[in-house]
């Protein structure tokens, strides 16, 4: 079984698996993208990550809005995803809250996709 399919079986994790890839984007971009434009003038460490971020916030905002529809998420729900995405680690401390809101509700985060 693939890794792709693994964590891109259901629509949650799917999610997850976006707003986790995103946050790391967003760390990379802050941490080691901004450093290299302003200490070693190298801008073109900031466009092509920053590029990359951008499309990464878009597909999360996508999938947030994707799930209040199909899913009937809260407002709540898409403001408190959307609000930790814009902070560096935020994605990471609220994956760990997407993981127990999908055990709670019958699905395990982590389920396995027949092959």
């Amino acid at each position: 079984m693939s890794l792709l399919r693994r964590h891109f079986g259901s629509p949650g994790a799917h999610l997850r698996s976006v707003a986790l890839i995103e946050g790391f984007s967003f760390v990379l971009l802050v941490f080691v993208a901004m450093p290299l434009k302003y200490g070693a003038d190298m801008p073109l460490a900031v466009r092509i990550v920053g590029s990359a971020h951008g499309a990464l916030f878009t597909w999360l905002g996508w999938l947030v809005v994707s799930g209040m529809r199909r899913r009937g998420h809260s407002v709540e729900w898409a403001t408190r995803i959307m609000v930790a995405a814009l902070l560096p680690f935020g994605p990471f401390v609220i994956d760990r809250r997407l993981r127990a809101e999908a055990a709670a509700s019958g699905v395990e985060p982590d389920e396995k996709v027949a092959a």
